[in-house]
This record gives structure tokens, sequence and C-alpha cells, in this order.
């Protein structure tokens, strides 16, 4: 079955379920921590296990990727921010008075939500290649409105029947086929292909087992490297257990700082400063080099994100501004594109009648403009007799609506 035939052909008979199937698990808390002793084998058998449809370890993986990397927790945000940060405004189907009037509605109920927060958790979907979200319908004075569009942990769905996402029970390996119009599914189109591979984590995720191995050996590196190399002496008439307990006392000034030692030994402390000084310290050069890699991945840039390497042109600076631009709108039409299939449409149905058009949501970035300068353009197209839309400079502007007698804006 393809990924959007479970809507098809159920939009006459569908009603609102008002009940939540996709009940809150003390489960959904704990986590098998996969990313515990991660080496090449074990990452490949994550993601066997998911191409497969047991997706639960995968997503587990993905969470600790985000928890543990400061440096992908911190791209993926400003990825999901600069949709949040764009303008966004609801564009009726057509200039007739009952499209506006449905667009006027769906933007009252969509308004009344928590939108930047439910945007955030749609776009999980960039990491992780789909996220699923609960509508929680509502039935208020003969409307049907939504009370609620609730985030579904992804450890609960399955895709073991194919691309129809199925919600796991407790019990139960292929999950339930959810009822029409009551969740949202959001597929990041990051490549073609299975949703299960289709996440951007899924490719920065041999880059972060890479980088876990150089902070892991850096971290013993430095164990070693920062404190000074201790030379013990004994003389060559010394016994068996003179010569351990010479051993175990340097041992010890490792850790305990103190040791007890026989006078005919000597111990001496070598600085461990003049090892390797003034060399390039690989294991810097393998963590930069990682980030660097999954900020191309995610930003399809690194200016914007890694000062010591932005030593290229003011113009080059602007190209990767400019595809980092390009991604996100990209990001906010795609968004743009589900919630109005998989929220408006419903919404409309179930109020106007299945025959309607849903409205559009429209995206755009909020571009830093010469207020003054475009005021003389729109002064000059007036006087050659060009009208410009008073909605439209109140936009630019930044200026209230203001409804007069009549309904005239």
């Amino acid at each position: 079955m393809g990924f959007w035939d479970w809507f098809k052909g159920t939009s006459e008979k569908a009603k609102p379920e008002l009940r939540r199937i996709s009940l809150t698990s003390i489960q959904d808390r704990y986590s098998s921590y996969p990313s515990s002793g991660l080496t090449p084998g074990k990452l490949a058998a994550i993601f066997r296990e998911a191409d497969q449809g047991d997706i639960r370890r995968q997503m587990e993986l993905y969470e600790e990727m985000e928890e543990k990397d400061a440096h992908l927790a911190s791209i993926l945000q400003t990825r999901k921010a600069a949709v949040q940060g764009m303008n966004y405004r609801f564009i009726p189907y057509s200039p007739e008075p009952d499209d506006v009037q449905m667009s006027e509605f769906v933007q009252t109920v969509i308004e009344s939500l928590e939108f930047d927060r439910i945007m955030t958790d749609i776009l999980d979907a960039l990491g992780k290649g789909f996220s699923v979200h609960e509508i929680m319908w509502q039935a208020v004075e003969g409307k049907v409105v939504i009370e609620d569009i609730r985030w579904i942990n992804p450890k609960r769905i399955s895709f073991a029947e194919g691309e129809e996402p199925r919600l796991l029970e407790p019990s139960g390996y292929s999950g339930i086929k959810p009822p029409p119009w009551k969740l949202v599914v959001y597929r990041s189109c990051q490549r073609s292909g299975s949703v299960v591979r289709a996440g951007l984590l899924r490719s920065i995720a041999w880059v972060y087992l890479f980088k876990n191995y150089a902070l892991k050996d850096w971290a013993i590196f430095n164990e070693v490297f920062g404190m000074p190399l201790r030379v013990g002496r004994y003389d060559p008439t010394a016994s068996i257990e003179d010569r351990e307990s010479l051993r175990r006392a340097i041992a010890a000034m490792g850790t305990d700082a103190a040791a007890i030692i026989s006078k005919n030994t000597d111990i001496e402390f070598v600085e461990a400063g003049s090892r390797a000084t003034g060399h390039a310290n690989p294991f810097i050069a393998m963590a930069e080099f990682c980030n660097r890699e999954m900020s191309k991945a995610i930003l399809g840039q690194t200016l914007t994100t890694d000062v010591a390497q932005a030593t290229g042109t003011y113009g080059a600076a602007k190209v990767h501004d400019q595809v980092r631009r390009d991604i996100v709108q990209s990001d906010a039409d795609s968004l743009a594109a589900t919630l109005r299939m998989q929220v408006f449409r419903p919404l409309i149905g179930f109020n106007f009648g299945w025959d309607h058009n849903p409205p559009f949501l429209h995206f755009s970035f909020k571009e830093e403009v010469d207020l003054k300068q475009i005021s003389e353009t729109y002064r000059n197209l007036n006087e050659m007799g060009i009208q410009v839309p008073q909605e439209h400079i109140a936009e630019v502007f930044g200026l209230p609506r203001v409804r007069r007698v009549g309904g005239a804006v």
C-alpha cells in the first residue's frame, strides 16, 4: 500500500474520531540505550532491524544522538527554528466568499493551538525521516474543531506492513491501522525510498560513531598526557617483593597521589608537557571534520556554523546562506502541504462538506527591507494608475487589518 493510499476513499464516510487512540505509556520513557558501546557492527544491525520494519532501536539511537552531541542538536534546532521564524499566512482557495469564510475558520482554529510547538514537533521528521501526530477532534457548538495536535513517540510506530504507519499495541509487532483523518503523518523527503531510511540522522549516524571514537580516545589521551610519567628505579639487588612494592606504589601515586616506598628505591617524575608539544591534535581535527560533515548534511553548508572555517569571501558566505534558505523554504513548503492535506482538509470536510477545497498555508522569510524605498515605489505605481492591494501593503509594512462597517477592509 502506498504512503497516501490510506487517505483515499474515506472522505464521504469519515466521521471525526473523538477518543484518543495513542495513550501515553510509561514504557515510552524507557530505552535500551543502543549508543552505549556502539560499534560499526552494532550500528549496522540496528539499521537492518529498521529496514525490516522494527524501528524501535533506530529511534532510540536517534534520541541519544541528539542528547549526546551538542553540535548535532544545535544544527537540527537551527533548521527547525528557521521555519518557526518565517512569516505565514492563510490564503483562501479562491476569492469567493465561501472560500474566504472557510479560510478564516481554519485560521481561527489553528491559531487557537500552540502552533509553534506543533511545528517543532512535526519537524522532528527532519532527523528521523517521519513524525506522527494525533489530531484531538472536539465538537463545540455544532462545529468540529481541533483541541490539540499531539506528538506520538516514533518508537510506537511500525512499518512492518509497508509504508503505511501503524500504531503499536502493548503486545504485537505489526500494529493497528488508525481511523481516517486521525493522524498527521509528515514525511521529510530528504531522499527517495523507504521512509525508515529517509531521515538525516541515518546519514549522520556513521559520522556520529566515528566522532565518538575520537572523543573517547581523546579523553584517554588527556588522562595520560596530563599526568607526569612516573619512573621507579630499584637497586639490582632488590628482591621480587621490593620490585612489586615499587610497582604498586607508582600505580597508587597515579590515583591517590600518595605512597610508601623503601629508602632503597627512587621515583622520578618526568613532565609530560614536552611530548607532542606543538603538533596538531588529531582528535580535535577528527571531531571538527565530523562536525563539518554534520553541518553540510543538515544545513547544506558550513560557513554559518563554523567560524574557524569561515575564511571565504563575503560572496561565498552569501551563497552558503542562500543554500540554507533554500533548504528552509523547502521544509516550510512541505510542512504547509502536509498541514493542508491532513489537517485543513478534514477540518473543512467535517464542517462544510467534502466538496470544498481547503485553504493554503504560505510561509515566507522575514526580509529586511527599506520601507521608505518601498513606499516611494508604491506611490510611483499609484501615480501610474497601478493599484496595489491594501492587504499586501498592510502585510509588507506590518500594519493591522482594520475592519470597517460592512466588512470592507
